[in-house]
This record gives structure tokens, sequence and C-alpha cells, in this order.
């Protein structure tokens, strides 16, 4: 396990990017405070220069009947992303627990698409832009497999078990970030209750939440952070 060294990238190499949304986003949130990431600056930046055979974005499901708002802002959100050369989008469906919406399967279709990737022989380096532990079984299984894998996350919310198995290390900072919002912030005063409100509407068309686990609730979009 080592950071990430520049020097050492081969600009030859195929990469595939596997990006965990909801774990991205609650890191970006904890981190940044905001998550009006332009992706394909993201993408291309976390490649460094590398041929990416493609981006794999993964979420869960807004349910439209809960709460209509939310579903109608992250369907935005995913319209954006389908518009990007060479992403693609794999959505998760909440199951209902009671009046409890839970969120599964995510992790198993991650590593489902790094393993048959990687079986396949359509990338060299896989990066994972997660710090879920959940995921550093199929790491290992990839790189059983002889194929490199770069996890990309923040250092606080790099789960041990992860940062142990990863070849390397890309280790997020809100410095990374500087050149790869699609927004950018003019100083000014605003009102504190417009502000909210633009950040509950954004946090429901990019459909995140609470740190993503194997059935824990998914808090509503309108909810406080």
């Amino acid at each position: 396990m080592t950071s990430i060294n520049d020097d050492l990238i081969d600009n030859q190499q195929r990469v595939a990017i596997f990006i965990d949304g909801s774990n991205f986003y609650h890191s970006m949130d904890e981190n940044c405070k905001r998550y009006d990431v332009d992706f394909s600056a993201f993408t291309a930046k976390v490649s460094n220069g590398r041929k990416i055979y493609r981006t794999y974005y993964y979420n869960v499901q807004r349910i439209p009947d809960r709460n209509p708002q939310a579903f109608q802002e992250q369907q935005k959100f995913l319209n954006a992303l389908y518009n990007l050369p060479y992403f693609e989008i794999r959505m998760g469906t909440p199951k209902m627990r009671g009046e409890v919406a839970v969120e599964k399967g995510v992790d198993i279709m991650v590593a489902t698409d790094m393993l048959q990737l990687a079986w396949t022989d359509l990338y060299d380096t896989a990066i994972l832009v997660s710090g879920d532990g959940d995921f550093a079984y199929a790491v290992q299984a990839v790189k059983n497999l002889g194929k490199h894998v770069q996890v990309a996350a923040f250092p606080s919310n790099l789960a041990l078990e992860l940062a142990n198995v990863a070849d390397e290390r890309i280790l997020l900072a809100p410095k990374y970030f500087e050149n790869l919002w699609s927004k950018k912030r003019t100083p000014q005063r605003k009102n504190v209750g417009s502000v909210s409100r633009k950040a509950t509407s954004l946090k429901m068309r990019l459909g995140i939440g609470r740190p993503k686990k194997k059935d824990t609730e998914l808090p509503q979009a309108n909810n406080k952070t």
C-alpha cells in the first residue's frame, strides 16, 4: 500500500473508474462542504493522463411516490451524467422495510463490475472512488486477477482494511478539488434560509445522505445533515 507517485504513472495503462456515489458525496459533505463536482474534470484528474476505458457511477434510485421533488432533482443530476462520454450509470433500487427505505445491492454491483471487467481484461488499473471497507475483499480478488487497484478517498473516510489492500491510494483533500467545481463561488452576502434551501435542493438532486451501509436507513433528501 503506497500513496500514488505521479512519476511512476504509465500513460499507456487503461483505467476503469468506479465511483461509489453515496460514499463519495458524504465524504464531500464532511470535508468540502459542497458537492457540485465537475465529473469530467474529476475523472480526468484522477486518471492522471491515462486512457479511461469507462467511468461507472453507482447510487440508489429515489422512490418517486415518497418524495417526488427529490426524485425529479435526482433525475436532472443523472441526466447530466448520462451526457458525459464513456460514463455509465448504475442505480440500485431501495427496498421498503415497513415505512423505512433501505439501500440494497449497490456494493454488489460495484464489486461485480470490477471483477467482470478485470476478468475480460478491459482495464489494467481500477480506480475505486470510495473509502468503504466492504470493498476490501473485492479489491483483493481483482488484484489476484493480475490487475492494479488504486483507491481514491479522503483519509478521514478511508477504512483501514481498504487502505491496506489497495495497491496505491489517491488521498483526496479540499485543495484537490480547487479547479474541479462545476460552479465557481463568488463572495456575496446571502440569506441564510436561501443558502439552506439551495443546499437541500442540491442534496436531493445528487441523491445523497449518510454513509452507505448495508440495510441502513436512507434519510429523506430534505433532512438536515
